[in-house]
């Protein structure tokens, strides 16, 4: 997919910007905190039907805006006019988000989800590495329901029935047993789908992560990745019935695929305790270049977009070059950059034969350059 055009009204700190893009390389430089990151996340919202760093919409309006609207106009990869979209999301406080493909809008966002797969890299990555589970889970769901409509789907009826346990477990009566194991049920059926995805991504992903972790790194480390689920425990009703006398001391279900986690390991040991700032920053660049390669190959349809949001800093002069060698390759279809030094953006230009824009950032203000 490529994205030719988009236009911003009060989206963060950006009151009104319509950029005609480059197919290929789209390059935005200026300090940090003027709003390059805020033109990135507005992309990811036209994917996402949500901003990457905050859910909640009236907190990306403008100060001293009543609402936001972002409008994106895509070609397919072969620029083919029958296959155009143009999407177009609207938000004002006290009302319904609208959320619209080619002028008609969606009953359901999820609907969406897939449309136009994209990849993001960013500072706030690495809470992969230093975060609690709930940020490696969210990264399996968000890869997963680029390309698996029906994963989304058991994901809201696990999390339902995850929903009304817990609200039984912490009633101050005593649970209806027939009813709660109704809903355990639920949980098993679903979770059990939901772990089966989601163990079948990670195999495929892995080999492909630690090639690109290889090349960014010069071959110095060896990294892995080990999906830990409570249903490889035996089937999962059986576990999350086992403990039911300690969910209802603590009141809230402590056994089911919300509590599954991604083990980071560098050279053997967790790369929480063991990476530098570098080491981490690599990881989740090769985590995300492998995300890209994935939906590449499982959509043949769309090339994902690229979105790389200041990922040179606290990296050493190699392992920038790789990174540059790679995103300028022709694998990658069209791609979004931020920094605050336009140095790194030059050598990935030189380095390129593609086509490519450049915008300069100031205070929320956007302008194309030469």
């Amino acid at each position: 997919m490529i994205l030719e055009k988009i236009s911003l009204i009060n989206y963060k700190n950006i009151q009104t910007a319509t950029l005609e893009l480059s197919p290929k390389i789209n390059c935005f430089i200026g300090q940090n905190g003027v709003g390059k990151t805020n033109v990135l996340d507005a992309i990811y919202y036209l994917s996402f039907c949500h901003s990457a760093n905050n859910p909640i919409d009236s907190q990306v309006i403008r100060h001293g805006a009543e609402f936001f609207m972002i409008e994106g106009r895509y070609a397919t990869d072969n620029g083919s006019a029958d296959d155009a979209l143009l999407i177009t999301c609207g938000f004002k406080p006290g009302t319904k988000k609208h959320f619209k493909k080619n002028k008609k809008e969606y009953k359901r966002l999820s609907e969406h989800i897939g449309l136009i797969p994209v990849v993001m890299v960013s500072p706030s990555d690495t809470l992969l590495i230093d975060g609690g589970s709930e940020e490696r889970r969210r990264l399996m769901d968000m890869v997963i329901s680029q390309y698996d409509r029906s994963y989304i789907e058991h994901l809201n009826r696990y999390n339902k029935a995850l929903q009304q346990r817990n609200t039984m477990l912490k009633a101050e009566e005593e649970p209806n047993i027939d009813v709660m194991s109704l809903w355990e049920e639920q949980m098993a059926m679903a979770g059990e789908q939901i772990y089966q995805k989601r163990d079948a991504f990670v195999k495929e992903m892995v080999p492909i992560f630690q090639r690109f972790y290889e090349t960014i790194s010069g071959n110095r480390e060896q990294v892995a990745l080990n999906y830990v689920s409570h249903c490889q425990r035996g089937p999962l009703l059986e576990v999350i019935q086992r403990d039911r006398f300690k969910d209802r001391a603590v009141g809230y279900s402590l056994h089911g695929i919300h509590r599954d986690d991604l083990e980071i390991i560098l050279g053997g040991h967790q790369m929480k305790r063991e990476g530098s700032q570098g080491q981490h920053k690599t990881f989740v660049t090769a985590l995300k270049l492998a995300q890209f390669d994935f939906l590449k190959r499982t959509n043949t349809k769309t090339t994902p977009l690229l979105l790389l949001d200041d990922i040179f800093d606290k990296l050493d002069a190699q392992r920038v070059e790789q990174i540059v060698s790679l995103v300028a390759g022709n694998e990658f279809g069209q791609i979004f950059i931020t920094d605050t030094n336009r140095d790194h953006l030059d050598q990935i230009l030189s380095a390129s034969s593609h086509d490519y824009k450049i915008f300069y950032v100031e205070d929320g203000n956007v302008q194309e350059r030469g």
